[in-house]
């Protein structure tokens, strides 16, 4: 698996690339002898490159003999036999190149042990498709940007993009998307444009863990989560949480939920949270949390440790991603694991799909979420229990 990071570093000439797509257009219209060209615009549009960019492009392909140029009027393809059947021979040689092994590529705004997981099952799945799988690791959106642009103009044969906390798409996802090029999203939704995404089921997910509180006996079911902000994954969890309820006559009560947790817990996990102190002490009733995920869950036990209650018996926590961190704390806890390896599966063989040239609509995949039982919970009864 190659790991590349952002560089700026030499790159191919663009006109010339863009050059041998019209090439290839021009066949693959069978454009006859003064039939018109796609124009500057057109091509700018069609390739996601600047006018310039086309301009140079044409001009090439002028001094080729392939087209000719009429002031005001545009375009034309030539009548010159030979440099037609110039074009239509370079194109010839493009099945060279499929001939090799396909390039797909994964855009990251991080490393850490989620997204490497993520990235070893991906890399399985495309050698067994006989693809190389490249790894960009993007800083911010700009650079994400950049980098789509690169591995597009680059002939790469689509994209797996991982845009972790971002609420809307940027313009390259947009522009690629228009192109129709082979763009898969991991791990979250925009509403704005249907994309093609591969997803972990957060709403059935945080559904079973408040189920499974509920099978321990508890009743008294409290939720946090960090704010929403437009965060689709944010969104769903809460709502499993609350049809969960509603669907087992338990009710729910606005002060037992915090959706606005500020996320300073951040930058000291094992230190106490005031919000999370004033949240736990102003609720005494409440016999378990759910966590929207598992940094939140880490800082609620730290909190609850630092303030004298003893976990799990006095106050049950789950939380969601099982991340490393979570089994070596203190009292491990029991979360919401995502399964990165049907994760990382799904989306290559989705881009795989996509690169042979499906046409169907957007295609949403979900993948399902497995609970991982360790200290966090106490049994209060089982449900049997409860009813006898």
């Amino acid at each position: 698996m190659k790991v590349n990071h952002h560089h700026r570093g030499q790159k191919p000439l663009l006109y010339k690339q863009t050059a041998e797509k019209v090439r290839n257009e021009i066949v693959q219209r069978n454009l006859k002898p003064h039939d018109p060209v796609p124009s500057e615009g057109e091509l700018a549009k069609l390739y996601a490159v600047s006018r310039m960019t086309a301009k140079l492009a044409l001009q090439m392909l002028e001094k080729e003999g392939i087209v000719y140029r009429m002031s005001r009027r545009g375009t034309f393809l030539s009548d010159n036999e030979t440099s037609r059947s110039n074009a239509a021979e370079k194109n010839s040689n493009r099945p060279e190149k499929k001939l090799k092994k396909k390039r797909i590529a994964m855009v990251f705004p991080n490393m850490d042990d989620y997204t490497a997981r993520i990235m070893a099952s991906a890399e399985t799945e495309a050698r067994k498709s006989d693809c190389q799988l490249l790894i960009r690791i993007s800083l911010n959106k700009e650079d994400e940007n950049e980098c789509l642009r690169e591995l597009y103009e680059d002939g790469v044969d689509g994209i797996i993009l991982y845009p972790r906390g971002r609420t809307k798409c940027s313009e390259k996802v947009l522009e690629l998307n228009l192109l129709h090029y082979p763009l898969v999203i991991i791990d979250r939704i925009f509403r704005e444009v249907s994309l093609d995404c591969v997803y972990h089921d957060h709403y059935q997910g945080t559904y079973n863990l408040v189920q499974y509180l509920i099978n321990k006996g508890h009743s008294e079911i409290g939720y946090l989560s960090m704010p929403f902000d437009g965060v689709t994954s944010r969104e769903d969890r809460y709502k499993g949480y609350v049809q969960a309820m509603l669907d087992h006559g338990l009710s729910i009560s606005n002060p037992n939920i915090l959706l606005h947790c500020n996320e300073e817990y951040m930058n000291n996990l094992n230190a106490p949270h005031p919000q999370l102190q004033a949240y736990i002490s102003n609720h005494s009733s409440i016999t378990a949390v759910v966590c929207a995920d598992d940094y939140l869950a880490t800082s609620c036990l730290y909190t609850a440790l630092h303030m004298g209650l003893a976990i799990p018996e006095q106050l049950s926590i789950i939380g969601f991603s099982d991340i490393q961190l979570s089994s070596l704390l203190p009292v491990p806890l029991t979360t919401a694991r995502q399964t990165t390896e049907q994760l990382g599966q799904a989306a290559v063989n989705l881009l795989l799909k996509r690169i042979e040239k499906s046409r169907e609509g957007a295609i949403t995949i979900k993948v399902n979420t497995m609970i991982v039982e360790r200290s966090s919970v106490h049994t209060l009864c089982s449900r049997v229990e409860s009813k006898s």
